[in-house]
Parts: C-alpha cells; sequence; structure tokens
C-alpha cells in the first residue's frame, strides 16, 4: 500500500496525454499510461523510474485489450486504488472529407477511438476509482463539440458524445467519483512527440494573434486544467473550455 496517489491516462505516450503523464509525475503521482504506440511508451518510460510507471500497449477502443490492459493495472496496483482518470485518446486529425464520401469503418473508427474508448476504460476504473476518497475523472473533448470547422463530422461527433457522456457519468458516479470534461483548442504538439516525431512549432503572428490571450495553446495547458478538475471538489459535470479566448470571440468567414 502507498500513500503516494496515482493518474491513468490514456493516448499517454504523445501530445497532450505525454504532457499530462510527465506533469503529474512531477507533483510525485504514480503514473499509468496506454497507448497504441510502444515506441513513444518505451521512449516516456526512460524519463520516469520504474517504480512510479506502468505503460502498456493497447487500442482502448478494442475491449478485450482494455480487459487486459486492466489486470495488469490491478497487479501493479497491489490493492491500492485509483485516484484519477484521464479519457485522452482520440484519433489527432478531424478531417474526414465530404460527408457523402465517408465509408461507415471511418466513421466508427474515430468514435471508437475517443468515446467508446472513454466507455470500456471509465468502466473497467470505476472498482479502483472507488477505493479511493475524492476519485475523479477528466474527459478530453474538444471545442468542435460545441463548434464546427468543415469536414469534421466524426470528430465532432465522438467529442460532442464525451461531453454527454461526461455529465451522464457525473450524475451517476457521484459523489464517489466526479466527472468533467475539457474542450482543448488549438493544442500545439508537435514538440510533445516522441523522438522521431518531434518538431519545434513555428506560428505566424496571425496564428498568434487570433487568440485572444495572444499565443497558441500548449500542451501543458491541458495539463494544468487537469489538475484543477482534480482539486476542485465541489465541481462536477462540467465542460471547461481551455482555447485562448477562441469561443468567445466572433469571427465572420471571407
Amino acid at each position: 500500500m502507498t500513500d503516494r496517489k496515482t493518474i491513468l491516462v490514456t493516448g499517454g505516450g504523445n501530445g497532450i496525454g505525454r504532457a499530462i503523464v510527465m506533469h503529474f509525475h512531477s507533483l510525485g503521482w504514480r503514473v499509468a499510461a496506454l497507448d497504441t504506440d510502444r515506441e513513444a511508451l518505451d521512449e516516456l518510460g526512460s524519463a520516469i523510474p520504474q517504480g512510479d510507471r506502468l505503460f502498456v500497449k493497447c487500442d482502448v477502443g478494442e475491449e478485450d485489450p482494455v480487459a487486459d490492459a486492466f489486470r495488469s493495472l490491478d497487479d501493479w496496483l497491489d490493492g491500492d486504488g485509483l485516484d484519477l482518470l484521464v479519457n485522452n485518446a482520440a484519433i489527432a486529425d478531424p478531417y474526414c472529407g465530404p460527408l457523402e464520401d465517408l465509408a461507415l469503418d471511418e466513421w466508427r473508427r474515430w468514435l471508437d477511438a475517443s468515446l467508446t474508448a472513454a466507455f470500456l476504460v471509465s468502466r473497467s476504473a470505476v472498482p479502483f476509482l472507488r477505493k479511493s476518497e475524492g476519485a475523479a475523472i477528466v474527459n478530453i473533448s474538444s471545442t468542435r463539440a460545441v463548434m464546427s470547422e468543415r469536414e469534421s463530422f466524426a470528430y465532432a461527433a465522438s467529442k460532442g458524445g464525451i461531453d454527454a457522456l461526461t455529465h451522464a457519468m457525473a450524475v451517476s458516479l457521484g459523489p464517489d467519483i466526479r466527472v468533467n470534461a475539457i474542450r482543448p483548442g488549438w493544442i500545439e504538439t508537435r514538440d510533445w512527440q516522441k523522438a522521431s516525431e518531434r518538431s519545434d512549432p513555428e506560428h505566424r503572428p496571425q496564428d498568434r494573434e487570433q487568440h485572444p490571450v495572444g499565443r497558441v495553446g500548449r500542451p501543458e495547458d491541458i495539463a494544468q486544467a487537469v489538475e484543477y478538475f482534480y482539486r476542485a471538489g465541489y465541481i462536477t459535470g462540467q465542460h471547461l473550455n481551455v482555447d485562448g479566448g477562441m469561443t468567445v470571440k466572433m469571427i465572420y468567414e471571407d
């Protein structure tokens, strides 16, 4: 048994998920991550002591791999509970092309990677979360749940589903487990990828200036919002836009 808190992050190998893992490890937490990218997990593991982390290759949109991953988590926790689950996994590219050309299997691929994954992982995590006082789930949604760009049907639907799943779980799992969602806007992740795909971001002045805060978002911004939701014990069922103010700025298309 340990007094240290434990977080589980899906899609934890790259981008926002990687930043969340590193942020909470810096706070002294034990960290577990699930991802389909073994290379990214191995690279991330080299930065965190072995006793502090459990990284499992897993397609969280599939039932059997999730069950296998939670058997590994159960062994690793050794009777301890889970304090925080972050359902972050998703297909990063939102664009699917014209609606009339969107195949059903592609539609399902977007939904399974995010919405189905959040259901499967949350279902498996609940018994472990119930062991911990003040346990929480944070779902990573998107501003595209409430506003759209062209040809992002499946991605937007998956994130809208994440929003609805969030308030449904908050009502049903409380008071033991609080559930909230974060809606990232433009978050620059190129410098938070595994080494073989990492690059230095470059943003034009207009990229920064279109955000009321004057810059593009960083994965660290989302990690800090996750920490806030964990610590904010009187908040559940809510959706927080972390977008530099873009969703409150009126923009007219040409």
